[in-house]
């Protein structure tokens, strides 16, 4: 079974291309909505929670597990694969991130060597994105801008509302004034802003869509690790699991996906 795990629902966005490229694997949602968002919480408060969502997920049969989370990718992922993986004879479990392959991405998709990212304040303020970014080009033009008000304002259903509009537009003055041609959306809420973020940063500015990236990733990363994909089970199973009120889990999940969710299942992790 592959785990997906995420602070709320951004992480849906994610599963939903998973769904769509390779919708043969079971999948476990993970939705740690009772302590989201994670993206003004501490390092060690993150670190906490993606270590209790990881072993709950594990515990749950999960082989391969995606760290959806942006902030949890950007501030614990390598402490998370050094504590799960890095063990003699682990050999059949993986931890993997989404900041990787959108990076990628955008190395190849960028002409003038400057790309520009939004995010939460933590995934801005731990700096993966461009560590990342100077790590494939270090002659590459980064420039980054926190938007700590877009995911309540997702999780609110506010995504048409002439306020959040206002707020992106704010948001991303800065990012625009920096002369890129290539956007990353560092948290998994955004691509639900996606038209609306198009059509203030213009047709000339690429906006790759992160959770179609992360899915061809896996597609590629499990082809070319047959040991891993092996042990993956087949039987088309959707499972979502909340730490908050289930009933609006699949309210939203519903949304987020654009398929009726009917079984969500509360669980506690914490401990």
């Amino acid at each position: 079974m592959i785990g997906v795990f995420d602070s709320g629902f951004g992480g849906l966005t994610v599963l939903k291309e998973l769904l769509r490229q390779l919708p043969e694997y079971d999948y476990l949602y993970l939705g740690d909505n009772a302590r989201a968002p994670y993206g003004n919480r501490s390092h060690d408060s993150v670190k906490q929670f993606a270590e209790e969502g990881i072993k709950y997920l594990f515990g749950q049969g999960c082989v391969l597990i995606i760290v959806a989370c942006n902030t949890a990718s950007a501030q614990v992922l390598r402490e998370l694969q050094e504590e799960y993986l890095r063990k003699p004879n682990v050999t059949d479990r993986k931890i993997l991130g989404v900041i990787k392959p959108i990076v990628e991405e955008a190395v190849n998709l960028t002409k003038n060597n400057t790309v520009g990212v939004i995010g939460t304040r933590s995934t801005i303020n731990a700096k993966s994105y461009e560590v990342e970014l100077h790590h494939l080009n270090p002659k590459l033009k980064v420039c980054t801008q926190s938007c700590p008000l877009l995911v309540p304002l997702v999780e609110e259903g506010w995504i048409d509302k002439p306020e959040t509009r206002m707020i992106l537009k704010k948001y991303l003055r800065s990012i625009k004034s920096c002369n890129i041609d290539t956007l990353l959306l560092g948290c998994t809420h955004y691509p639900l802003l996606m038209k609306e973020i198009k059509k203030i940063m213009g047709r000339n500015i690429k906006v790759p869509s992160p959770g179609k990236i992360v899915a061809a990733s896996l597609a590629d990363y499990l082809s070319r690790h047959p040991e891993i994909e092996t042990l993956l089970t087949k039987k088309e199973k959707r499972l979502f699991n909340t730490t908050d009120d289930a009933d609006r889990f699949k309210s939203m999940a519903t949304r987020f996906l654009g398929q009726t969710v009917k079984d969500v299942t509360r669980v506690d992790i914490g401990g």
